[in-house]
This record gives structure tokens, C-alpha cells and sequence, in this order.
């Protein structure tokens, strides 16, 4: 127990001491204890064209069905009650006005106990402020940025399975004019020299601003592993072959759930998992679903095909702080 003390000064330093966060992210799966939930509040008009991101979102924009406010707060609400009912320490972030905050996964990493700022594209670096409350929590000696602005890598684009880090990439002559490639090799070379013992196996994935169905925008929106030693995946999304059949050879086929272009495109691998034996799945999912509760895995089924228009969903809103 802290005592209490008169001096507001020391009453926030032990406060601080206390609440200390204990960093602790080796997969994917593994008991879920802490997370940065995204939120939609306040998040601004309907991007114009030219403010697009991703083609999914320019798909949505142009033909008048991009999602309302209420729609999307409706959504993490959803997801918000399951972590709940899960025991799950919930950290949501500041609200910022006129700004998208829902995908709290691109803007960075945790690696065992690291916190690792991401290089995001310059209009979205306020996002990170609004997590400062969290990042303040964390020893400072755990956090780290990388030391120069041509590393680029996000948070989507890094999947953990124990002694493997997956980076997905994007190894195109034209990568320095395209959008929605987000890391380079760059910063797969700094993801490797933070973790010298891991295995940092970099994915060359394919990418379009002009078609959604054939844009990976990032590694988990056509690759995850999810229960045990199994993981969700796009075959067609790699631009290497030998690529997807290192993912072959590590979990078997027999291992693998083979996704459609189209259930690639309803983003059908971007779901999250609690523990092992639980993951949260967008309710449409049907045959990614059926085949989960066969795994012997429970699904919590929420509504996010509204916030999916955005080319995200359950686990780009989600940042792991702390799992078992």
C-alpha cells in the first residue's frame, strides 16, 4: 500500500511508481492483460480525395459510403465491452479534434519490453502525443524511436510469433511514390539490431494504391497467427513465393487458413486475439468463424464493417502492452 501523502508533487511521483507498466508482448496470442483501444470521437469530415490514404478508403470516399462518426464509435464500443469482460486493462487515447485516432496499431510496437515509436507518415505523428499518458507509464530506458526519419515501419506491418518477428515490407524500385507501402527495409534492418536474437524474417508484400483487393496494406491484413501454431493467411498477397512458403514450411499446411481475395479484402486476417483460445471477430466472417470454433477456439463476434471501410479492423485499433 503507498501512503498518502499532502505534497502533490510526491503524491504523482508514487502514483507514477505504482502504475508502472511491465511490458511483456512475445506473440500474438498469448493472455491478453493490457491494450490501447483506438477511438473515433471527434474524428473529423469525410477525407477528400486528395487526403486518402489507402485505395479502400479512396474506394469508400468516392462513392458516398465512407463511415459516419456514430457508426464507428458504436464499433469500438463493441469491442471495448469484450475486453472488459475479459479482465482486460483498457487504455484508450486523448481525444485530438478533427483527427482519426481509431488505428492505435500503426503508430507503434511492443516487442518483449520494448515500446517502439513508429516512423508514421508525417500528417499522423500527433496521434503518438495522444498516447503520452501510456508512454509515461513505461520506464523510459524501454522506449525507443528510431534514430533517423528514412527508417519507416508501422505497427501493422510486425506480427510476433515467439522467437520470429515477421516484418512485412515492400521491396519495389517505386517504394519512395507509394503510400501504402509503409516499411522499408530500413526498418526491418532497426527492428533487427534491437532484437539480435530473434529471427526477423522480412515478407515482400504487394501493393495498389488503384485496387483494394490488391493492396496488402500492411502484414496483418493478409497474414496471423492466431491459436496454436496456426495463422490466417493470403497466399496471393506475397510478392515473393518463397516468401509464402517459409509461412508454409513453419506451420504446415495443414496449419494454414487459406483466405479469397474478397475475404482479403473484407480484411478477414485482421482479427484479435484475447488468448489462445479466444479471439474477436468481425460478425460477418462466417467462414473464417466456423472454422475458428472448430480450432476448439472461442469467437467474440462484434459489428466492424463500418470502421473496415478504412482498410483496418480489430487488430490495427489494438496496441498489446502486456500479455502472459
Amino acid at each position: 500500500m503507498i501512503a498518502r501523502v499532502k505534497n502533490s508533487r510526491f503524491t504523482a511521483y508514487f502514483m507514477t511508481v505504482a502504475r508502472t507498466l511491465k511490458l511483456n508482448i512475445q506473440n500474438e496470442t498469448a493472455r491478453l492483460r493490457a491494450v490501447v483501444l483506438g477511438i473515433a470521437r471527434e474524428s473529423g469530415p469525410v477525407p477528400s480525395v486528395e487526403e486518402a490514404y489507402d485505395p479502400k478508403s479512396l474506394e469508400h470516399i468516392r462513392a458516398g459510403t465512407y463511415p459516419v462518426e456514430a457508426d464507428m464509435v458504436t464499433e469500438l464500443k463493441a469491442v471495448l465491452e469484450v475486453l472488459h469482460k475479459y479482465g482486460v486493462e483498457v487504455y484508450r487515447p486523448e481525444m485530438i479534434q478533427d483527427c482519426n485516432q481509431i488505428f492505435a496499431r500503426d503508430i507503434a510496437t511492443v516487442i518483449e519490453d520494448k515500446f517502439i515509436k513508429a516512423n508514421i507518415l508525417p500528417d499522423r505523428e500527433q496521434e503518438i502525443k495522444a498516447i503520452e499518458h501510456v508512454i509515461d507509464l513505461i520506464p523510459k530506458e524501454n522506449v525507443y524511436k528510431a534514430p533517423s526519419d528514412d527508417i519507416h515501419f508501422e505497427g501493422g506491418d510486425i506480427i510476433l510469433y515467439d522467437q520470429h518477428i515477421f516484418v512485412g515490407t515492400y521491396k519495389g524500385v517505386d517504394y519512395s511514390d507509394c503510400i501504402v507501402a509503409r516499411t522499408n527495409m530500413k526498418g526491418v534492418a532497426y527492428i533487427q539490431s534491437l532484437f539480435p536474437n530473434k529471427i526477423v524474417k522480412e515478407l515482400d508484400l504487394n501493393k495498389s494504391m488503384k485496387d483494394a483487393r490488391n493492396n496488402a496494406l500492411h502484414l496483418d491484413c493478409c497474414f496471423q497467427p492466431v491459436g496454436v501454431g496456426k495463422a490466417i493467411i493470403h497466399k496471393e498477397s506475397f510478392r515473393s513465393a518463397t516468401d509464402y512458403e517459409y509461412l508454409l514450411d513453419l506451420f504446415g499446411a495443414e496449419n494454414l487458413f487459406h483466405i479469397t481475395k474478397e475475404e482479403m479484402y473484407r480484411m478477414n486476417s485482421n482479427i484479435f486475439s484475447i488468448a489462445e483460445d479466444v479471439v474477436i471477430s468481425e460478425r460477418n466472417f462466417h467462414r473464417l468463424n466456423a472454422w475458428l470454433r472448430k480450432q476448439k477456439i472461442t469467437v467474440e463476434e462484434v459489428p466492424y464493417k463500418e470502421i473496415a471501410k478504412q482498410e483496418g479492423l480489430l487488430r490495427c485499433s489494438t496496441l498489446p502492452l502486456i500479455r502472459d
